[in-house]
């Protein structure tokens, strides 16, 4: 199968000592949706800015389909489209005018630029804000637009970095409909990071989970959750960290037990039968005295994926909100 995006031994360091990316190494088939898991500062978005010719890598070799991206990245912006983190617009424009003059920049011409224009305003449920200065949008407003901007010209990929982020339920449904539409219908290739895992699990062929500038864990998401093997039993006590402590040991030597995990206020169990095992866990604990004030069965999750990959989960990282200088 053919490659969209291929990359190899791909380095980026920063000074004094920063290992932002640090030897990863991607192969992601043509027409494929493809999810870039990891926290703020995980080099995601670092990855993402070389493979979109934005940023020079340190180290490695990579092609977005099938161009060398620092070699020839002209060529390789004639094809992708890229929506940041970042949103840069002309504030002193209204949306129409943006997405027109956008549209004309990669050689579309008179009524066909309107025309494209106004349809991602619908997309994006800013139909109503079209003729309004950008500089009076929302937060949200601003990402959707920028969203438009990046499939204004009908790129064959297109990189989209937390693409949803911000945005309310009803216009991410939307989002993911039209791209899933895109993805289904003409083949456009997606590479997406997000901190949305339920959209990862949902939209994506493949996931790669990037930790500290290295992949940790890929594969479908399927297979990556059947690789648990176990069901997750996550616990909070009414004593909070002093039961922890306790109860880590405790529970670590309980019959079937694979893992266990410390995580904020919560132990995570990851356990066969795990049905069957609730009632012996629970009596065990309160035999040692430790009151529970929480427990869930579940099983496995991507975020029991990026648990075991990391140690910590990635909604920890969303509820904390954004990072500054997140690479």
């Amino acid at each position: 199968m053919v490659s969209a995006i291929a990359a190899h031994n791909l380095v980026k360091h920063f000074s004094p000592d920063i290992r932002a990316v640090d030897g990863i190494d991607l192969d992601i088939p043509a027409g494929q949706i493809f999810g870039f898991l990891g926290q703020n500062g995980s080099g995601k978005t670092t990855t993402v800015r070389m493979l979109s010719t934005l940023l020079k890598p340190t180290s490695g070799r990579a092609e977005v389909s099938g161009i060398d991206v620092f070699a020839n990245p002209a060529a390789v912006r004639k094809c992708i489209g890229v929506a940041l983190q970042d949103v840069g617009l002309d504030d002193l424009q209204t949306g129409r005018e943006l997405l027109t003059l956008q549209a004309r920049l990669f050689g579309i011409r008179g009524r066909e630029a309107r025309r494209r224009a106004d349809a991602l305003l619908e997309v994006v449920s800013l139909t109503d804000a079209a003729g309004r200065a950008i500089k009076g949008y929302s937060g949200g407003m601003r990402r959707r637009l920028d969203l438009a901007c990046a499939l204004v010209h009908k790129p064959t990929i297109v990189f989209l970095d937390e693409p949803t982020t911000g945005l309310d339920p009803i216009t991410r449904d939307a989002v993911w409909r039209y791209v899933a539409d895109l993805n289904t219908g003409d083949g456009v290739t997606f590479f997406l990071t997000t901190q949305y895992l339920e959209e990862a699990d949902r939209m994506a062929n493949a996931v790669a989970i990037i930790d500290k500038g290295k992949i940790v864990a890929s594969g479908t998401p399927e297979a990556l959750k059947s690789s648990i093997g176990t069901d997750a039993i996550a616990m909070t006590f009414a004593k909070g960290a002093t039961a922890i402590a306790a109860a880590e040991p405790i529970l670590r030597r309980f019959e079937n037990v694979e893992d266990v995990r410390v995580v904020g206020h919560e132990v995570v169990v990851y356990i066969r039968n795990g049905a069957a095992s609730v009632a012996p866990l629970v009596r065990l604990l309160d035999d040692a005295n430790l009151e529970l004030g929480e427990l869930r069965l579940t099983r496995p999750s991507l975020d029991d994926v990026f648990l075991r990959a990391t140690g910590h989960h990635l909604e920890a990282d969303k509820a904390s909100g954004p990072a500054q200088g997140a690479v």
